[in-house]
């Protein structure tokens, strides 16, 4: 007899089998056997799965056992688990309904309870994507919300060196939408999938897997950018830390190992116990490693190998993607962002599509958000190296430009001045809920504000062409647009005087008599200008006309730096045009 560790591993699987039976002993964990057939935890009562698709589900077993997965919807699936006790199955959903169950069966039969069947996004990100209701503006407007049907799985932090093939967190569930399931959730992905399942009429489900503090770069395996300057330039770095600090402290990958294990055997105590908070508002949650740097949260991979392995391939129809603050510390690497975010996008879609065996597209939905405002309102026409944020917001712009199926929510005018992490969290959620109604659902017309399309130079003046203007461009508010500047040959930046003329914005400067470029909101906090907008209420992204180097090599690198916080400052919104699809 084998002891089922699921959950503590993949590190444990090194073990021999009747050592592990011992350690699980030890460690407190399942009496269950391996021949008990199991799911990871996103397979539950209250969980949803994605409409018309043939969804993979997966689990565990004794090796060579045949499981058999029978849905209330007279569809039935089979297989043998492998060598590993491994076991995959294909299941084709119908249309959106609730009231389903799931029958797992093997030596033991699980059924799973109030399956829902309707439209399943991911939401993933760094820490702005795991900004709560409860701290965000908009708490107060959400403290009745019934919401049964949209269900919301958030799971805990979580990073770890090796894939993972099951996460330790041994509390998360899907759950309906109340006012307590709400106030919990990523703002962002809870007003997105709010919208959605009002609008659309059927069940939502949105996961949520949010690490703060996290680089693009601990979001991808390694094999997938062990050729990129930028990812093998942060490895090193990394490295050299974890070697300086192991000689200087002691800081080995054994001993942080070691104490791991030690406290994720005294967290699967308590849980077997029943506890469940570790204090009065928190709840008990697996341990994670934070030094060495090698093993810790901001090293490549480490973030895919524990948010998003374990979940590849639960079927989806497209996933929200809400991070890049870690990666615009300076203009060189915001400028790289462009890559690296077409490489994490073109990688997961990949991913998906092989893990499903064909079934997930290879070419689904994928939203990004483009950063807030933040640090001081725009003063300059053109803002420098001073600004990284900014050029992250053009690589963002460029990239999903360049992907099929990609799109972005432009978040200039929310942000804060002082604040990382903004409160006015429900415009960003809305925008990629009317990104999806328009592009994926097709339900709205328009789903974006005004892009950049091309410009031409006539008589002293520049004339940019957008699109997506919808019912026409307009001002924030009823005076002169002033995000626009102006250069010539010179490449100085001045005020421009910008007008509207249909779908174009006709730029021009009584300083320059020839110019030949135009950037608009280019600055780390664009917000209080009179921004452009489209008649439904959507923003313009930043842009430039021009190609000209934004740093130079040669120099040093600038940081941004986090603003001073007054004493007593209090966060506050401000008005922003109405959306109307």
């Amino acid at each position: 007899m084998k002891c089922s560790l699921r959950l503590c591993s993949p590190p444990f699987k090194i073990f021999t089998k009747t050592y592990l039976f011992s350690l699980c002993i030890l460690l407190g964990a399942w009496s269950t056997v391996l021949a008990d057939v199991h799911l990871p935890r996103f397979f539950s009562d209250n969980m949803i799965l994605q409409q018309n698709q043939t969804n993979a589900i997966w689990g565990w077993a004794d090796p060579g056992e045949k499981v058999v997965v029978h849905a209330s919807w007279k569809a039935t699936s089979s297989t043998v688990t492998d060598d590993e006790g491994r076991w995959k199955v294909f299941l084709k959903t119908p249309s959106h309904g609730t009231g389903h169950s799931l029958r797992v069966g093997g030596s033991n039969t699980t059924i799973i309870t109030n399956v829902a069947i309707g439209e399943v996004w991911l939401c993933l990100g760094q820490s702005n994507m795991g900004w709560s209701v409860q701290n965000s503006f908009e708490a107060d407007g959400e403290s009745a919300v019934d919401l049964p049907n949209l269900r919301i799985f958030k799971s805990a932090r979580e990073h770890w060196h090796k894939p993972l093939e099951e996460n330790r967190d041994r509390l998360s569930v899907w759950k309906g939408c109340t006012p307590e399931s709400a106030m919990e959730t990523s703002a962002v992905a809870y007003f997105f999938g709010k919208k959605l399942h009002q609008e659309l009429g059927i069940p939502v489900g949105i996961i949520q897997r949010a690490y703060a503090g996290t680089p693009i770069e601990g979001w991808l395996p390694w094999d997938e950018q062990k050729n990129d300057p930028q990812s093998k330039s942060q490895k090193k770095l990394l490295e050299d830390t974890a070697l300086r600090m192991a000689q200087k402290r002691g800081e080995t990958a054994e001993k942080a190992i070691a104490n791991f294990e030690s406290e994720l055997a005294s967290y699967n105590t308590k849980i077997d116990a029943g506890e469940t908070m570790k204090n009065k508002f928190k709840q008990l949650t697996p341990p994670i490693i934070t030094r060495p740097a090698t093993l810790g949260h901001q090293f490549p991979e480490n973030i895919f190998n524990a948010m998003v392995a374990p979940i590849t391939p639960f079927g989806i129809r497209g996933i929200i993607w809400y991070q890049g603050e870690r990666n615009s510390k300076n203009v060189p690497q915001a400028l790289h962002y462009q890559h690296q975010l077409e490489t994490l996008v073109s990688f997961y879609r990949r991913k998906w599509h092989q893990k499903s065996e064909g079934h997930m597209p290879k070419d689904f939905p994928f939203q990004v958000t483009q950063l807030p405002s933040w640090h001081a309102p725009q003063s300059a026409p053109s803002e420098g190296i001073e600004s990284p944020w900014v050029v992250n917001r053009e690589s963002m712009r460029l990239a999903t430009k360049n992907l099929p199926n990609t799109h972005m929510a432009v978040s200039i005018d929310t942000g804060d001045a002082i604040e990382l992490h903004p409160k006015n969290k429900k415009p960003i959620g809305i925008r990629h809920a009317i990104i999806a109604l328009k592009n994926t659902y097709r339900k709205y017309p328009v789903g974006e504000g005004p892009r950049y399309h091309d410009h031409k130079l006539e008589k002293g003046k520049i004339l940019i062409e957008f699109d997506s203007v919808g019912s026409g461009l307009k001002p924030a508010r009823p005076e002169p647009l002033s995000g626009f500047a102006i250069a010539g040959s010179d490449r100085q930046w001045h005020w421009a005087d910008a007008k509207i003329a249909g779908n174009t914005v006709i730029v021009s400067s009584p300083e320059i008599s020839a110019p030949i470029a135009v950037r608009y909101a280019w600055a780390m906090n664009p917000s209080q200008r009179n921004l452009l907008y489209n008649q439904e209420g959507f923003p313009a992204s930043p842009f430039r006309t021009d190609n000209w180097q934004l740093y130079d090599p040669e120099a040093d690198i600038v940081e941004v730096t986090k603003p001073e916080k007054p004493s007593g400052y209090i966060p506050h919104d401000w008005s922003r045009p109405i959306m109307k699809p």
